[in-house]
């Protein structure tokens, strides 16, 4: 992924987030996150901070300026995170998993850099929970009455992006749905 301002490309192992300067072609940081195994990466637009998901429900948020650790860890997830990410313009930013959920976080990252940000968990998005029928696993059903995301087989939700302009949540579920989301 790449840095929205600098000539920075940032790689997400198994267990660790590198920062390479592409200018220079060197590395110039990597970041200790304590997943056990990275699922997602995002980075916030003003550039001075990201956040990691991982299959053990840990969500990290990292100050590229303070420590190679996290500054902030955040488990609000029972099952695996698959995909987060910032808003572009608001201060939101949004996770999802498999345990059919999606955390909506409200992120205010101050100019001052003597300021910690700000992370305010806003509201939780459920779909329902259901098994596998025959007709869903050959691909003949679909979404249930009455929810929006089922988890099928153990996934849940498995990826999430806002709309550019406004707080609206676009989501993709295992049970293959899309659905929209708007305050």
């Amino acid at each position: 992924m790449f840095h929205p301002i600098k000539p920075h490309f940032f790689v997400a192992t198994q267990r660790y987030v590198r920062v390479y300067d592409l200018a220079a072609q060197q590395l110039l940081k990597t970041y200790l996150t304590g997943i056990k195994w990275i699922s997602s990466l995002d980075i916030h637009p003003s550039g001075d901070h990201f956040i990691v998901g991982g299959y053990d429900k840990k969500l990290c948020w990292f100050d590229l300026e303070l420590s190679d650790k996290p500054y902030k860890v955040l488990r609000y997830h029972t099952r695996a995170i698959r995909a987060l990410a910032f808003h572009p313009t608001f201060p939101l930013f949004v996770s999802c998993a498999d345990d059919g959920s999606i955390q909506v976080f409200h992120a205010r990252v101050y100019n001052d850099l003597m300021s910690d940000p700000l992370i305010v968990p806003l509201k939780i998005l459920r779909g329902k929970t259901a098994t596998t029928t025959k007709a869903n696993s050959q691909g003949g059903g679909g979404l249930s009455v009455g929810g929006v995301h089922q988890v099928v087989d153990g996934l849940g939700i498995l990826d999430i992006q806002w709309c550019h302009s406004q707080p609206w949540l676009v989501s993709a579920g295992a049970d293959g749905t899309v659905a929209v989301w708007c305050p």
